[in-house]
């Protein structure tokens, strides 16, 4: 059973990443990347970094806080495809509605747990090694950056085919080969980023928490 102590220190960091989150959200071309029809982001980091320090429900609330900061910029700065993660906002024909907010916080929410459950299984199968936590740490790290970027493009797909089609100007019969180059565009390469912070940040955080250093 956690400490008082111990609970004050976790909500703190938690406030910390936080607070990080939300300055690399609303600071240009950092947390959100324009790349004309959709946005590169890194925002996903410290949702993964919070969901291996500190648990999956807190890591939930960092990726929800990461899709509040998704509604808001696609609201306000919108890019064409904007209405796919808002149902404020609409551009030829697209429009967005209830199922714009489901793409922008599920997958979102679920970069902050999937991380943790992989980081332990890894663990477990490798008897808490050091290489094993390395193993442990890249795939947590990949597949909390390939969990944001899978759902959200097969998402859209899903439920806006159509109008994700003409807002991109491509035939219908195009448009998936488009959303994976969109995948392997952007997302191989933010899974990677994603990994090597992970393994760099995330074994000195989870050494210190032992520690209670952190």
């Amino acid at each position: 059973m956690k400490t008082q102590t111990q609970k004050i220190r976790e909500m703190v960091q938690l406030a910390l990443l936080g607070a990080i989150i939300l300055v690399m959200a609303f600071t240009p071309f950092i947390g959100y990347i324009p790349l004309g029809f959709t946005r590169a982001t890194i925002i996903h980091i410290p949702v993964i970094l919070g969901s291996l320090l500190l648990g999956p429900k807190k890591g939930a609330m960092l990726g929800a806080l990461f899709g509040i900061t998704s509604l808001i910029n696609n609201t306000i700065n919108p890019t064409v495809t904007s209405f796919v993660f808002t149902p404020f906002y609409s551009l030829d024909g697209g429009q967005g509605n209830i199922l714009s907010l489901v793409i922008c916080f599920v997958p979102r929410i679920l970069v902050g747990i999937v991380p943790y459950y992989v980081y332990q299984l890894l663990q477990k199968l490798m008897k808490n090694s050091k290489k094993g936590q390395f193993v442990s740490l890249t795939a947590a790290g990949l597949a909390g950056s390939l969990t944001n970027t899978l759902l959200v493009m097969n998402m859209i797909f899903l439920f806006f085919n159509q109008s994700y089609a003409q807002a991109n100007k491509l035939p219908a019969n195009a448009l998936y080969g488009f959303i994976l180059s969109v995948i392997g565009i952007n997302g191989v390469p933010e899974a990677i980023v994603a990994a090597i912070i992970t393994v760099a940040l995330g074994k000195v955080l989870l050494t210190l928490k032992e520690k209670n250093k952190l």
